[in-house]
């Protein structure tokens, strides 16, 4: 199967857009609770006038011009209602020059709670790089798609002493039931001949 990744900001979020899946494996070099698991990751794509990508821009004094659009992301453990305390804004402000880097606004980080400016690269393989500069901390992160429906993320934390966690996640995208319908109407004349 041909497969094209994403390379820039809003081609990701689009390939994001729906609901996933998230395996999750967390080491803490500190002696802190383990945080593996497992959750479901819900992305919504935002228009560039969105009122929630002019109130991100407002809050940080960038020109909605400059944007693109954006995403909505929340974060649910399994099974559990949606928390607004696991969600986040993001805003795209792509390098003018060159599409496949820039800054994302995001209205809450996601290590500190509290706004922050990340930046972005796609290398010419399509693995997403972010760094996030946070006032205590650093975040690293990578994400690649390995096909349309699976990808993976691995990110590091960096406190003032070292690194303080190391996170690694695979996600596979939920199939939604009308995507199931179209699925199995497209295999039935598959089904009907088989043996």
């Amino acid at each position: 199967m041909l497969f094209n990744p994403p390379m820039t900001m809003m081609d990701f979020f689009r390939k994001s857009e729906g609901q996933w899946f998230s395996q999750r494996t967390v080491h803490h070099f500190d002696a802190v609770a383990d945080e593996s698991g497992e959750s479901n990751i819900i992305i919504e794509v935002l228009s560039q006038d969105d009122p929630r990508v002019a109130e991100v821009c407002r809050s940080q004094n960038v020109d909605p011009a400059r944007t693109t659009g954006g995403a909505s992301f929340n974060w649910l453990a399994n099974l559990e209602e949606a928390n607004p305390d696991y969600a986040a804004i993001l805003v795209d402000v792509p390098d003018p020059n060159d599409p496949t880097t820039g800054k994302f606004l995001r209205n809450r980080g996601y290590v500190e709670g509290i706004p922050v400016i990340c930046r972005y690269r796609f290398a010419p393989d399509g693995v997403l790089s972010i760094q996030t500069e946070y006032e205590r901390n650093q975040g690293m992160e990578r994400c690649w798609f390995i096909t349309n429906d699976f990808r993976v993320r691995v990110s590091t934390v960096k406190m003032l002493n070292g690194v303080n966690l190391m996170t690694y996640c695979s996600e596979r995208r939920c199939v939604t039931p009308e995507r199931l319908a179209e699925m199995t109407k497209e295999n039935l004349p598959e089904m009907s001949t088989a043996p």
